[in-house]
C-alpha cells in the first residue's frame, strides 16, 4: 500500500468506520453502556499493556545478560506499543486491533508474518550497501585526505 492510501485509511476511512460502529452499538445497547464499554476496554487494555510490557522488558534483560540480541523481544515490544496506541484511540475497531497486538499468540503470528515480509522485501532490494544483486558487499571508494588546522 502506498503512503497516500495509508494516510487516507488512517485519517478518513477509519474515523468514519469507528463512528458508524459506535452509533450501531449505541443504538443496540444504549449510549451509556457503549461509553462504559469503550472506557472498560481502554482500562483493560492499559492493564494488559503494562503486564505484557513488563514481561517483554524482563525477556530483553535476560537475552542481553546471555549475550544475545533480543530481536524477537524488541518486535514484541513494538507490537505492544502499537497495541497500546490503538487502545487509547476511542472506538471498537481500533480496540480490536489493539487487543490483537497484545495477545501473545496473535503477536507471535504477526511477528512471523512481518519477518517473512521483511525477508522477501530485503531479497528484492539486494544486499546491504547498495551493490547490485550478486555483488560482494559495499563498494569501496579510494582517495586521499589531509587535515588542516
Amino acid at each position: 500500500m502506498k503512503l497516500p492510501a495509508v494516510l487516507f485509511v488512517l485519517f478518513v476511512a477509519l474515523p468514519i468506520v469507528e463512528i458508524y460502529v459506535l452509533v450501531r452499538v449505541g443504538s443496540v445497547i444504549g449510549a451509556l453502556p457503549t461509553i462504559a464499554l469503550v472506557i472498560g476496554l481502554s482500562v483493560f487494555g492499559a492493564w494488559l499493556v503494562r503486564h505484557e510490557g513488563l514481561g517483554v522488558l524482563q525477556r530483553v534483560r535476560t537475552a542481553l545478560d546471555a549475550g544475545q540480541l533480543p530481536a524477537r523481544e524488541l518486535l514484541d515490544g513494538a507490537l505492544i506499543l502499537i497495541g497500546g496506541v490503538l487502545l487509547l484511540t476511542p472506538g471498537f475497531v481500533t480496540d480490536v486491533f489493539g487487543l490483537c497486538c497484545l495477545l501473545p499468540p496473535v503477536r507471535a503470528q504477526l511477528i512471523r508474518l512481518l519477518a517473512r515480509h521483511a525477508i522477501v522485501a530485503a531479497g528484492r532490494r539486494g544486499p546491504p550497501g547498495g551493490g547490485a544483486p550478486g555483488a560482494r558487499g559495499p563498494q569501496t571508494l579510494e582517495g586521499e585526505y589531509r587535515r588542516e588546522d
